[in-house]
């Protein structure tokens, strides 16, 4: 009887598979009419790319008018728990120390945990608020579920390598207007904008250590919004500079028109894809064991890095070369 042939993610990542593979979107609304169309689209998308492409994230924190807390807490359970086979939902609830967040976590973690892929906590200042969450989603009889956060200050950029290290954080965001807002007028407000971000220092160091801390810990780094939502060209090209040159494997979308754009920015190129394809299918073929392509030498670090890239193909819905292709639609083994 021949052995299973292990699967490229399970003999390259190990531990840290799970967490890489999040869709390179994270889209966010919390209006019901705008949550119920974005479920909508995930759905019509899904159909189209035969898997989820982005994930929607249900938001209490901007959505939930102020003294309708619990009936927007209610209704985010309620879609979440609506939600289409194969759906990635999340939500994001109230801070920490907002009145309405242990009843966010109870209701929506506590109905719909089942159904929700994560929790995002905003304005996360220190692990200590990590452990409040933890606490939380484990009276909710939620204790699957992992957690986002979003850094938000200069304090938490500080301490983001100690929060990205807590095994129940999954995500790290970059929270960049409040970021800006928190230096009390020392940053302008062009820092804010989809080109004056990657401008000023102190937005590209917080960026930067967000994303290194991430890596650190194999988590995953998740870039800011770019509020010029009717702007594509800006969208995109905020969505490039992020993937290409800081490090950042995902990002947020606050308008559907965001969500092909970010697709697009984050995918590889064919020629990529298909070179990524060859070094994996000659890998499997040597066991393992370094090879030559076109005269480069290859071994299980650069084959890592081209299985990242095969992943990310196929998380931005790009076409597989037909090798690849069984790694995907049967995730358990790889081909032999």
């Amino acid at each position: 009887m021949t052995a299973a042939v292990p699967h490229p993610r399970e003999v390259l990542l190990g531990s840290q598979a799970a967490a890489l593979t999040l869709p390179v979107c994270d889209h966010y609304s919390g209006v019901e009419a705008r949550m119920r169309k974005s479920l909508q689209l995930q759905a019509e998308m899904q159909q189209e790319f035969g898997h989820c492409v982005f994930d929607v994230t249900l938001d209490c924190e901007d959505g939930a008018p102020v003294g309708q807390e619990r009936e927007h807490a209610q209704l985010v359970a309620q879609l979440a728990s609506n939600a289409a086979a194969g759906a990635r939902v999340a939500a994001r609830v109230h801070t920490v120390d907002h009145p309405a967040f242990a009843q966010d976590m109870d209701i929506i973690a506590g109905q719909a945990g089942q159904r929700l892929c994560h929790i995002m906590i905003p304005k996360v200042e220190s692990v200590d608020d990590v452990l409040q969450a933890e606490r939380a989603l484990l009276a909710a009889g939620a204790g699957h579920l992992p957690l986002h956060a979003l850094i938000e200050s200069p304090a938490a950029v500080h301490r983001a390598f100690e929060i990205a290290a807590h095994p129940r954080i999954q995500s790290l965001s970059f929270g960049l207007m409040d970021f800006v807002s928190a230096h009390g007028g020392a940053i302008p407000a062009s820092g804010m904008t989809s080109a004056g971000q990657f401008q000023h220092p102190l937005v590209v160091r917080a960026k930067l250590e967000i994303a290194a801390a991430c890596h650190a810990n194999g988590k995953v780094p998740s870039h800011c919004v770019v509020t010029e939502f009717s702007d594509t060209a800006a969208m995109q090209a905020a969505a490039g500079r992020a993937a290409r040159e800081f490090g950042y494997t995902r990002m947020w979308s606050i308008h559907p028109a965001q969500i092909r754009p970010i697709l697009a920015a984050f995918a590889p190129e064919d020629a990529e894809i298909a070179r990524a394809a060859r070094i994996i299918a000659a890998a499997i073929d040597a066991d393992w064991a370094p090879i030559s392509e076109e005269g480069v030498l290859h071994d299980r670090a650069s084959y890592r890095y081209f299985w990242q890239l095969l992943e990310r193909a196929h998380q931005t819905g790009r076409a597989l070369p037909q090798q690849a292709q069984a790694w995907f639609a049967n995730p358990d083994s790889a081909p032999t």
